[in-house]
């Protein structure tokens, strides 16, 4: 094993996409992992608390992203706006993963586990949505009907933008699903 390697973070995530594909997330083990990448367990452990971890990595900067945006929309914007301004952004920010973002999401459905992290991951990041709306002045329950709102539109855009058959990126599928959202809501 060489003693150092460059981006230690990226090769465990690959190899873990990898095994997990070929092999199935709970035949997978956080050696194998390591073994993969050319690193050691204690290597993984200092990037990840567990093998899940590993596919909800970034989940952090994600929220912080996001909130941020919603803060910096115009203090004219509409809740809806100013979330929408956030979803286009964070959009923006997946495009370049989405060969990794399509295997990651094949694996995560795959294992009701991984399911199950997944909708606490977006309810966390729904409730950090909705306090930024609320810092906005927003109040409740408006605040946190509208981050529910922007957290379905992702999750709309992101199973569309990860189907093999789709060819129109994120940022696209984002305004198309916050459309049919406003489409809705206006009837």
């Amino acid at each position: 094993m060489a003693r150092w390697q460059p981006d230690a973070l990226g090769r465990l995530q690959q190899a873990a996409l990898t095994l997990y594909g070929e092999r199935g997330f709970d035949n997978t083990t956080v050696a194998e992992i390591a073994e993969s990448a050319g690193l050691t367990k204690r290597t993984f452990f200092r990037y990840f608390a567990d093998k899940r971890e590993v596919l909800f990595y970034g989940a952090e900067e994600l929220e912080e992203l996001f909130t941020s945006e919603v803060a910096a929309a115009p203090e004219s914007a509409t809740p809806l706006d100013a979330v929408a301004a956030a979803l286009d952004v964070v959009a923006a920010g997946f495009e370049e993963r989405r060969e990794l973002a399509a295997r990651r999401q094949q694996i995560i459905i795959a294992n009701p586990e991984l399911q199950e992290r997944e909708l606490i991951k977006l309810a966390k990041l729904a409730r950090a949505v909705a306090g930024a709306l609320r810092d906005r002045g927003v109040a409740d329950p408006a605040a946190i009907l509208t981050a529910e709102a922007a957290i379905a539109v992702f999750r709309v855009a992101f199973e569309r933008w990860v189907d093999p058959a789709n060819r129109k990126g994120f940022q696209r599928l984002i305004r198309e699903s916050l459309k049919e959202l406003r489409a809705v809501t206006a009837a």
